[in-house]
């Protein structure tokens, strides 16, 4: 059974989805997408972004929120599949908390300001 605590569901979320990795993928949505790679996982992630913005313009809060989730779930497989913790995402935003938008983007090495990824991924 899930919990409320945010960090405890996180966690259970990502257990389960560790679980799915080496489930058979006739029987496991996830595992089907692990079967299937990264660049299916990343397809996914970029598909419900777009879900949660078409929802945001419609005006409609619970597809928002159902879109969101769906989003985030995505978000949680492509972190596994890359090795990484949603910890490492919690941690990122804790290093930016207390910063205005503007310095935390400022702040940035210029590689990840053009788009590229960051060169010290946080593994748990």
């Amino acid at each position: 059974m899930a919990t409320n605590n945010p960090g405890e569901l996180l966690a259970q979320l990502a257990a389960v989805i560790e679980q799915r990795k080496q489930a058979d993928p006739g029987s496991s949505y996830v595992a089907q997408l692990f079967a299937k790679g990264r660049g299916k996982i990343a397809q996914k992630v970029g598909e419900e972004g777009v879900e949660v913005a078409l929802a945001a313009v419609s005006g409609d809060n619970m597809a928002i929120v159902s879109e969101m989730a769906d989003l985030w779930f995505h978000s949680m497989v492509l972190l596994a599949d890359a090795g990484l913790s949603h910890q490492a995402v919690l941690d990122e935003l804790g290093e930016r908390f207390g910063l205005s938008g503007l310095e935390e983007k400022a702040s940035r090495p210029q590689s990840i300001k053009s788009g590229a990824t960051k060169t010290g991924n946080h593994k748990n």
